[in-house]
């Protein structure tokens, strides 16, 4: 596996965090237990996870900064150079990560990665009013790549568990909003 889809979310999420309004950082988001201004800190600094991981490193054990009350798109933009750097090094694809929540090789948690970011810009499109028909092609991408690797072990209540009920949605649903109610979102 390649970082293209990796790329290609955090371009369609870099769009999304730069359309975000200072004002609306206290505002709800789909996952309810976060705010807007709780999912740009797991945006951003899933990126600066992301490389950690990809390095073999430890979690950091300090609270992570409020990247919501300076420039997030800078921050964005820091951590994502850091997460491809680390996911294209060599033999990072082939390895085993150990990962706080078990061990895979870097090509599964890159796509991992790539649905965290691609999602959580969705997230963040609907929580703040921007469009959120994100990139079909990778949307329809990134589905099929998730369907099979959840298992209902992983859903529960939001903020309880990893992923919420997989929802249905409507027929006419884009590819984004289709791969959103599958991670448990109302759309």
């Amino acid at each position: 596996m390649s970082t293209a889809p990796l790329e290609q979310a955090i371009q369609s999420t870099r769009v999304v965090l730069a359309g975000v309004h200072t004002e609306q950082l206290e505002s709800e988001s789909p996952c309810k237990s976060w705010t807007v201004a709780a999912l740009i800190n797991h945006i951003v600094g899933g990126q600066f996870f992301f490389a950690t991981m990809a390095n073999g490193e430890a979690p950091s054990a300090e609270a992570p900064p409020d990247f919501a009350a300076g420039d997030f798109v800078a921050a964005f933009d820091q951590g994502c150079a850091a997460s491809l750097a680390a996911f294209n090094a060599d033999g990072v694809m082939d390895r085993m990560l150990h990962l706080p929540f078990g061990e895979m090789p870097g090509a599964a948690f890159v796509g991992i990665a790539a649905t965290d970011t691609f999602v959580h810009g969705w997230d963040l499109a609907r929580a703040t009013g921007q469009n959120s028909d994100l990139d079909p092609p990778l949307a329809v991408g990134l589905l099929a790549g998730i369907r099979p690797a959840i298992p209902d072990a992983f859903r529960g209540p939001d903020g309880q568990a990893p992923f919420g009920p997989a929802q249905t949605a409507p027929p006419d649903a884009c590819a984004a909003d289709q791969l959103a109610a599958f991670l448990g979102r109302s759309v």
